[in-house]
């Protein structure tokens, strides 16, 4: 049990580490909001940690609704979506084990959401990483490339 709440904190955190100064700094609301999330997620695994079921339940109902604010939706894609979706259910459950006091199923239901949130930011970060324009001399075919290439 212990190894699994270690493992979920390092799991949440890793995100949060992820994000660019520039880009943090260019999308204010978004980034208070990851850094919310990220403040209740730990509230959640401190929770877990200390058997804390009320600080567990408030903590992942606070994530239920910064899920639900505009700021959240940086993809308008079915794909998204369905993380979102996801993430909603996971954080629901968390809730739900901590009201029927069942600390060992509320760990479980945060790995999971912690697992919901690492695919969503793998989603987003490739999905932001096929936008991006491609560099002048990675374009195959240029005068550039070729020059690299000899």
């Amino acid at each position: 049990m212990k190894n699994l709440i270690l493992l979920g904190a390092a799991l949440v955190l890793l995100p949060a580490l992820t994000l660019q100064r520039g880009e943090a700094q260019g999308k204010d609301g978004l980034h208070r909001l990851m850094l919310n999330k990220l403040k209740n997620s730990q509230a959640i695994l401190e929770g877990l940690a200390l058997n804390d079921l009320d600080k567990i339940s408030r903590s992942a109902d606070e994530l239920v609704q910064i899920s639900r604010t505009a700021e959240w939706f940086v993809l308008k894609t079915p794909k998204y979506e369905l993380h979102s979706d996801e993430f909603r259910r996971a954080a629901n459950n968390i809730v739900r084990k901590a009201r029927e006091k069942n600390l060992d199923g509320a760990a479980l239901a945060y790995f999971d959401m912690t697992m919901v949130c690492l695919r969503c930011h793998q989603y987003v970060r490739e999905v932001r990483d096929a936008r991006a324009p491609v560099p002048p001399d990675r374009v195959p075919g240029t005068a550039v490339t070729a020059r690299i290439q000899r």
